[in-house]
């Protein structure tokens, strides 16, 4: 036995004793695919209502387009806002699952826990 191969100091890896459901690997794809797809469309309606209302002016390297092949002519604005709108609503989803698993989640502490208000 050489001094690097000690079995007994990586022992195997144990295998989990609940699986996550193949549902949820779904949802997570949904997702991924349909958070980007809302929010280039909303970054197209924010964009259009810009030029309108004129909230925000828009500088002349954002005012450029490029083709798309499928899409068609794509503004950097339109691209741009999408980035800030896919930040913003990947943030909020998280904060979510935040609160979700703070609710639903497996309980602070376990059973061989020591309460807090008994550490000193």
């Amino acid at each position: 036995m050489s001094k690097y191969n000690r079995p007994y100091l990586n022992p195997a890896a144990k295998p989990r004793p609940w699986r996550i459901h193949p549902i949820w690997r779904g949802i997570g794809c949904l997702i991924l695919i349909l958070l980007p797809i809302i929010a280039f469309a909303g970054a197209k309606v924010l964009v259009q209502m810009n030029s309108r209302q004129n909230w925000v002016p828009i500088s002349k390297e954002l005012a450029g387009s490029i083709v798309v092949p499928v899409i068609g002519r794509v503004l950097y604005a339109d691209l741009a806002v999408m980035i800030i709108l896919i930040v913003i609503g990947f943030g909020l989803l998280t904060v979510l699952y935040a609160l979700m698993y703070r609710l639903f989640g497996p309980p602070t502490y376990g059973p061989l826990d020591v309460p807090p208000e008994r550490r000193r």
